[in-house]
């Protein structure tokens, strides 16, 4: 049995908290394949001179390095104070795989695949443990669907399938998507759209809101 679990944190008692209030307007999205040392970080929703500033302002932000600069977004690889992020242990310490970080406003809004819901349990109680605010927004058990069921393409289901083989979904990541892309034969830009319409079918169509799951025991 696997599940996926939505959860809402706030950005002051995990990390970036200063960024993202001296930017409440950008979007900080986490993007890890990019470099296997550190966290590399999608900024959106401001420009060059404000993503910077807010690193420059915010005492858990050690280091930053700009990568990609695109016309909508920006991409930093980012070294944290004494491991500043400090998710990671308590949601993934057992077994859970990290598919969604993406931070704007204040808070931060994170989706993990654990092996079912008691594994799901403990890595709440672990955050609750920790002294961080934690909001359950959404919880889907991915049980019971079929391949004929599925909305998945099978473009979608075979990326899906690698990634999790090849451990892209695990913190640190055991392969970035250009790897993975490689592995394909399909181009980054492909698998990146793939991966995209495949995580707005799960949470769009497969995924039923959380007061229509049965509750956490």
């Amino acid at each position: 049995m696997s599940t996926i679990a939505e959860f809402r944190l706030p950005a002051a008692e995990t990390t970036l908290g200063t960024a993202l209030e001296y930017a409440p307007e950008a979007t900080f999205e986490l993007e890890s394949s990019v470099s296997k040392t550190r966290p590399s970080l999608w900024v959106s929703g401001v420009d060059r001179e404000t993503a910077t500033e807010a690193f420059e302002a915010d005492p858990s932000v050690e280091d930053y390095e700009l990568l990609v600069e695109t016309q909508s977004r920006l991409l930093f690889d980012v070294s944290f104070v004494d491991e500043a992020v400090r998710l990671r242990d308590e949601l993934l310490a057992d077994g859970g795989s990290l598919l969604e970080m993406w931070g704007t406003d204040g808070w931060w809004q994170v989706r993990v695949r654990f092996r079912d819901r008691e594994s799901l349990c403990d890595a709440y109680d672990r955050v609750e443990a920790a002294g961080i605010s934690v909001d359950l927004r959404r919880v889907t058990d991915v049980t019971g669907v079929t391949d004929s069921e599925s909305r998945l393409t099978p473009e979608q289901q075979e990326a899906l399938e690698a990634a999790l083989e090849h451990g892209y979904f695990e913190i640190p990541r055991g392969i970035s998507m250009e790897e993975l892309a490689d592995e394909l034969g399909i181009s980054h830009q492909a698998l990146s759209e793939r991966f995209r319409r495949a995580y707005e079918t799960l949470v769009g169509d497969e995924l039923q809101p959380a007061g229509e799951q049965p509750p956490l025991e």
